[in-house]
């Protein structure tokens, strides 16, 4: 049982991002193009989910890797993946110094883990240990799937916004029929804004229970709270640049790839390194 409720946590976001899509509904048309936008959210979904690994590898040009080209990696991940029952993952490593790590893939048997050139030489072996085991909690957890139904969701609701903007702006149709302008430019406006919101709560509730279930896997929580306080100085000593394609992979990540100031709390994908290092200080004093 996660003492957290994160599991609880996400399917309320869910929920209030779904609700999100229902009210921009309601607005057009009194919903009868709802199938529409529900339908659409469906092809998004399953697009970005089925190839989730191949999307994230290529945003960070990752190259396969075998046991002998990284010995520590791969027999940490195998002795993970034995442990927890479940397939051995292909492997990849990521030709860029900026430290950090992720794993996708739609299934445990079609799953990959990534590690960057710059985090398999700040971390020791234990340290890595601890972000191997938070990577494949996620997708263990399915995480892949849930992120995927929130970016497509948060995606459909902020087409439908760019949709009721155009409407309000060329109008159409008889006044009696169009929905109240003032409506249309407040949910135009503030819907995307919501749905990120949201889109980056439940990634960062899945953060906590990758902590959580990972170092459960180890049995190393201490190694993982190690592992995330020299990420958190090694990211803002070689961030990323927040271009689309990176921007788009970073909720995978194990750390923030960005510097802070690029990316405010509250559409953080990530949840504060401190909280994170404090529950698993706690999670070890149980």
């Amino acid at each position: 049982m996660h003492h957290h409720y994160n599991g609880l946590k996400t399917a309320l976001l869910l929920g209030g991002i779904f609700g999100l899509l229902l009210a921009l509904g309601s607005v057009i048309g009194g919903g009868q193009y709802l199938w529409l936008f529900a339908l659409f959210g469906v092809a998004m979904t399953a697009y970005g989910y089925w190839n989730s690994d191949k999307i994230a590898i290529r945003a960070m040009r990752a190259y396969p890797v075998t046991a002998s080209e990284q010995p520590a990696m791969y027999r940490i991940v195998q002795e993970l993946s034995a442990a927890a029952g479940k397939p051995m993952p292909r492997l990849f490593v990521s030709p860029t110094e900026a430290p950090n790590a992720f794993a996708t893939g739609r299934n445990p048997e079609h799953a990959a883990v990534c590690c960057t050139e710059g985090i398999l030489g700040l971390l020791d072996e234990r340290e890595l240990r601890g972000v191997l085991g938070h990577e494949l909690m996620h997708v263990y957890n399915r995480d892949i799937l849930t992120s995927s139904v929130a970016a497509a969701i948060a995606g459909v609701i902020t087409s439908v916004a760019q949709m009721l903007m155009f409407m309000n702006i060329f109008g159409g149709g008889d006044d009696e029929d169009r929905p109240n302008p003032i409506a249309l430019i407040a949910i135009s406006l503030l819907a995307p804004i919501a749905a990120a919101v949201i889109q980056m709560a439940i990634s960062r509730t899945r953060e906590y229970d990758a902590d959580e279930d990972g170092s459960r896997l180890t049995g190393d929580p201490l190694a993982l709270a190690s592992a995330l306080a020299k990420l958190e100085q090694g990211v803002a000593a070689r961030p990323l640049a927040p271009t689309p394609q990176l921007q788009n992979a970073s909720h995978l990540m194990i750390a923030n790839p960005f510097r802070a100031q690029d990316v405010s709390r509250l559409f953080s994908t990530h949840p504060a390194t401190a909280d994170r290092i404090a529950r698993l200080q706690a999670m070890a004093g149980r």
